[in-house]
């Protein structure tokens, strides 16, 4: 009769570490693209606000039928709505990681209209490295944000 010898189930050291090691190289391989996918979405919510704004006050001046004014001061990290001649709706301040910079430079201040349309106006946001233009356009007072 022969006999059995018993083996014990279980891993071995070696392939333990082996396993380990491919877990935290997968792991250190996705974080930088984690990390950058986070400031990414950052960004996006950022510009996602800035154009909000806009279109806000696109909508007040057209229910309201008075004129509102979008006034953005990059110095002062700031973004404020006037409606009519000096009555303040609304101010936001900006995220200090975000740059605004006006296209052409003297055009920080766009105006809407009760019927819609707009003095118009580009903006070129950037979070970081990400980069973003925001565009009022004239005619139908429509803001577009696109990444560059």
């Amino acid at each position: 009769m022969g006999r059995r010898v018993a083996q014990a189930a279980g891993f071995t050291l070696l392939e333990l570490i082996v396993t380990l090691f491919v877990l935290a190289l997968a792991v250190g391989l996705s974080a930088p693209a984690i990390g950058r996918s986070a400031q990414a979405i950052r960004a996006r919510a950022e510009v996602a606000g800035f154009a909000a704004v806009f279109r806000r006050a696109r909508a007040e001046a057209v229910t309201t039928q008075r004129a509102h004014a979008v006034v953005v001061d990059p110095a002062a990290r700031r973004v404020t709505v006037v409606a009519g001649a000096d009555e303040v709706r609304q101010t936001r301040t900006l995220s200090p990681d975000m740059t605004v910079v006006a296209s052409p430079p003297p055009a920080l201040s766009v105006r809407f209209e009760p019927q819609g349309v707009s003095s118009g106006g580009e903006f070129h946001v950037s979070s970081g490295t990400i980069r973003y233009r925001v565009t009022i356009d004239p005619l139908t007072g429509r803001v577009r944000n696109e990444r560059e």
